[in-house]
């Protein structure tokens, strides 16, 4: 059974830094897209960072410069470094493994950052 398993959310205050992390069980992820999704408040879920296979990467245009996505395929992991956090930036973090139409997610971890 696949199982994704974020950690390291938490409150913050603007201007400071998150780190979060993600590994993967159930099968082999090393092929797989893997990346960061969103959910803030009154939003759907969006993007937020993805890093394939290659090394290439595609950031949401509001945290490039501030996110940086990072993956070690074999040991199914993804990260995420968050920095300058801003306000804006809050909202429950869900790691995500993609290849084709498998396409899994984590349980979530909430981020909070206050002003």
């Amino acid at each position: 059974q696949v199982q994704l398993v974020e950690s390291g959310g938490g409150l913050v205050q603007a201007g400071g830094s998150l780190r979060l992390s993600c590994v993967a069980s159930g099968r082999t992820f090393s092929s797989y897209v893997m990346g960061w999704y969103r959910q803030t408040p009154g939003k759907q879920r969006e993007l937020v960072a993805t890093k394939n296979t290659r090394g290439g990467t595609n950031y949401l245009d509001s945290v490039k410069g501030r996110f940086t996505v990072a993956r070690n395929g074999d040991e199914n992991k993804v990260y995420q470094q968050m920095n300058s956090l801003k306000p804006e930036d809050t909202g429950v973090y869900y790691c995500n493994f993609r290849q084709g139409y498998q396409d899994y997610y984590g349980q979530g971890t909430q981020g909070t950052v206050y002003s």
